[in-house]
């Protein structure tokens, strides 16, 4: 076993941390997504809270990893290693500017909300763009940057490849967000 074969041990492991903490934050979502009193939305706000933690551990490993790759095996002018390396950068900076933030406003949307059922505001927050679009597009661009580890395109198919991921995953999110909050609406309407 060679060095390189440790780095990349250490990358793929990163990679599943990342992903084994998306999927957590997904389940996440889901749960908020259909909470209808604060007791049901808490135990899933908490959790989200305490795995996105792990984030900035993937992404260093990720970046550590793939930095020791690149300097012993590829050229850091690669087009597919930059544009992974540009996509490092917008989870580094969506996650915690827009996800994290959110999050915290969601926090504070349930503290005042109180105990029983969910008010507007809370069911509001659950459902906010801020949580959904940054976690479901930051799974698509990461699926984005695993194309482009395995097909090693060119500049623009590189570049395609992660803002298709990225576009998908938000699109996702958008559906996901709308068809509930109009069930949401219709439901309180009707009462």
């Amino acid at each position: 076993m060679d060095a390189y074969h440790v780095v990349l041990y250490v990358h793929i492991c990163s990679l599943l941390l990342a992903i084994a903490a998306a999927g957590t934050l997904v389940t996440c979502l889901f749960g908020l997504r259909a909470s209808r009193t604060l007791a049901e939305a808490a135990p899933w706000g908490m959790t989200a809270g305490k795995v996105g933690r792990l984030f900035p551990v993937a992404i260093l490993g990720l970046f550590g990893s793939g930095a020791y790759m690149t300097s012993h095996l590829w050229s850091w002018s690669t087009s597919w290693i930059v544009a992974g390396i540009v996509g490092l950068v917008v989870l580094a900076v969506q996650g915690p500017g827009v996800g994290e933030r959110t999050g915290k406003q969601l926090e504070h949307a349930l503290k005042a909300n109180g105990p029983g059922d969910l008010g507007a505001d809370a069911r509001r927050m659950c459902l906010h763009p801020g949580l959904w679009v940054t976690e479901f597009s930051a799974i698509g661009l990461v699926l984005g940057i695993v194309w482009n580890m395995t097909e090693k395109p060119g500049t623009w198919g590189a570049v395609a490849a992660e803002v298709i991921g990225y576009a998908v995953g938000a699109a996702v999110a958008l559906a996901v967000t709308r068809s509930n909050a109009t069930a949401t609406s219709a439901a309180a309407d009707a009462v």
